[in-house]
């Protein structure tokens, strides 16, 4: 095996059987959690839109089941109920409904979770391959010099490499986007509160629950 450039596919077909698999193993890891990355930054900003227009007193599809929710159980009467149970009853079943939303908008995070983690272990399973084909490259040549070794300890690099490059792309969205999607359910949670409290208190009468009741 012989590479004289930094060229990543010149690694790639200097690499054996075991270094090219796995470099195309963490190349496919890294395409994916790009993908994951672009659809949960359109997912959280579709939610944030959404919030946004309910906090208006607007419907969007993606919350419509929450406030689907929190109607029919405001338009529930229960016998012996106090206003204080009803507004609990109330928020409850808002937000049974309010965690398949939060699930749809996280999509695929649980995933960036496991490349981040799993990435530098494949890429390590790279390195440790590249080194002990050094090794072998030294028994086999009964010579220790740098045109002997460096083949393999190019490959070990470059799998290393890779194995970063699609981990800390990975980790970063991980981060980011659940931050952004825990910030936004506690907006939801504030909202839902705030139907909930509205909807068993006489004196207000703009919220879409008040009216059914």
């Amino acid at each position: 095996m012989t590479v004289t450039t930094l060229s990543p596919i010149e690694f790639f077909l200097a690499a054996g059987i075991v270094g090219k698999a796995v470099m195309l193993i963490l190349l496919a890891a890294s395409v994916w959690c790009w993908l994951l990355i672009v659809e949960g930054i359109i997912a959280v900003a579709r939610f944030r839109t959404a919030l946004s227009r309910w906090h208006r007193s607007e419907t969007t599809p993606l919350v419509a089941s929450v406030i689907e929710a929190g109607v029919k159980a405001a338009a529930l009467r229960l016998p012996g109920e106090s206003t204080g149970e009803a507004r609990v009853r109330i928020m409850e079943a808002m937000n049974r409904s309010a965690r398949s939303v939060i699930a749809a908008v996280e999509g695929g995070l649980p995933n960036l979770a496991v490349i981040a983690s799993v990435s530098p272990f494949v890429g390590l399973l790279g390195t440790v391959w590249g080194i002990m084909s050094s090794f072998s490259a030294i028994a086999a040549a009964k010579d220790t010099s740098l045109a002997v070794v460096a083949p393999g300890i190019a490959e070990a690099l470059a799998t290393t490499a890779i194995g970063l490059a699609a981990a800390i792309p990975a980790s970063i969205g991980y981060t980011r986007i659940g931050a952004s999607i825990g910030a936004a359910t506690q907006t939801l949670s504030s909202l839902i509160e705030e139907e909930a409290l509205d909807a068993v208190n006489p004196s207000v009468k703009h919220r879409r629950l008040k009216e059914v009741v």
